[in-house]
């Protein structure tokens, strides 16, 4: 900090330029957590030392705490140069640290601030390096990202949103729309997916892109998931009371959450607290999910298949499953990601790739829904593939419970006693 300040104060008398370097490994906790703190002690020797190789005598490196390093470039003609020094530092990861035995593949997120232009104080340098070494993290790690002032005003509007969604479940903020999910062969509703809405009082509609990985990273998608769950069985409780027995209600399960260790507890509690059917709760989990810790997902999935839930993996050909684990999981349902139904009529790839989808569901016995159809020719080319449901605003946009109960009903009207019930 003494140097950085006198740095500053050199700058600003010579008209120059400097710049600080926030370093952070990713994932470093992960380290601590599996192999122990001593062995992430070690790392970070190992690492102070490739590092001070990349230092010229005027610099200085300091570790600033847990896997955090701060470079001082005292003397910087152009960004450029800070940049090429941010690209020397991401080089020194690419190769394996011995640290004993193990053989430990790291990479970091650096985050950079020139001054003047960026701070005038070693505080406000540091505090914007550092926002830009967290905006690298937030864009995929393994990366490095200069100061602008859109940054500054992003770190705002995301401390605004944290802070109003801690209380937005007490204030009852937080409201559900349901998007009606249309059998193909008995043109019934036989679904509806849950999606979450935030009615902030100053911010107005805020889309769940905005603030679920918001969430996800402070851990309130924990209270936040679990009155999802909560009210979404207690409107299927409603349904059911209605005559809407069949009818099938998906909540959205995301990473954080479906890896939660009480969360198999969690939906057991609602079930019983609400009265619903299982079979009637559709857990909707991603292919990226469902693919991390596979024996720990193998048994969480088991679980809550014994209890009567439906399972059906969401966003189906992004992510990276096995054939083979698709095989032996227990799942109901794929669904077709909106991307390629987007271009099923343009782009024959995207053609083949739904056809191949849906052909594989159906040899094992699994169910295929499209989502994001809009357009008739769209609808058009699943039937003739033999997709099974629809959803999307080609039938109906997400509505509320209210409006998608009169949506049920008009369905159920149209279909004939003589006509499968699914």
């Amino acid at each position: 900090m003494d140097r950085l300040d006198q740095s500053v104060k050199e700058v600003k008398r010579k008209k120059e330029s400097g710049a600080v370097l926030i370093v952070d490994l990713d994932h470093f906790k992960r380290i601590n957590d599996t192999l122990g703190h001593g062995i992430g002690d070690q790392l970070i020797k190992a690492v102070s030392v490739r590092l001070q190789k990349i230092m010229y005598e005027s610099d200085t490196l300091s570790r600033i705490g847990g896997g955090s390093f701060m470079f001082l470039l005292p003397k910087v003609a152009k960004s450029e140069y800070a940049e090429n020094v941010a690209n020397k530092i991401l080089t020194a990861f690419k190769s394996p640290f011995r640290v004993q035995e193990h053989d430990l593949f790291t990479t970091c997120s650096v985050g950079i601030a020139l001054f003047p232009q960026d701070g005038e104080d070693p505080q406000s340098l540091i505090k914007n390096a550092d926002a830009a070494m967290h905006l690298a993290k937030d864009r995929g790690k393994d990366r490095y990202q200069l100061y602008s002032s859109s940054i500054a005003n992003n770190s705002f509007e995301r401390m605004v949103l944290e802070n109003s969604l801690r209380r937005a479940l007490e204030k009852d903020e937080f409201r559900l729309h349901y998007q009606p999910q249309l059998d193909l062969r008995t043109g019934k509703v036989v679904g509806v997916e849950t999606l979450v809405r935030w009615q902030h009082p100053d911010l107005g509609s805020i889309p769940p892109l905005e603030f679920i990985p918001i969430a996800e990273e402070t851990g309130l998608i924990h209270p936040i998931g679990e009155w999802i769950l909560r009210t979404a069985c207690e409107q299927k409780s409603i349904w059911q009371k209605a005559g809407f027995r069949q009818l099938r209600v998906s909540v959205n399960l995301s990473a954080r959450q479906f890896h939660y260790a009480n969360m198999v507890d969690m939906v057991m509690g609602i079930l019983r607290e609400t009265g619903i059917d299982p079979k009637s709760l559709d857990l909707e989990i991603t292919e990226s999910t469902i693919m991390e810790r596979l024996e720990e997902t193998t048994e969480t999935l088991r679980r809550l298949k014994e209890m009567g839930c439906h399972i059906t993996i969401d966003d189906f050909g992004t992510g990276y499953s096995s054939l083979t684990y698709l095989k032996t999981f227990p799942i109901n349902m794929l669904k077709i990601d909106k991307s390629f139904v987007d271009n099923i009529v343009t782009d024959a790839d995207d053609r083949a790739i739904t056809q191949a989808i849906i052909s594989m569901a159906h040899s094992l016995k699994l169910e295929v829904v499209a989502e994001g159809v809009e357009e008739e020719s769209q609808l058009e080319i699943l039937k003739m593939q033999g997709c099974d449901i629809l959803q999307g605003f080609l039938f109906s946009k997400s509505l509320p419970a209210d409006d998608v109960t009169r949506v049920i009903e008009q369905t159920a009207e149209k279909v004939s006693p003589s006509q499968p019930q699914s």
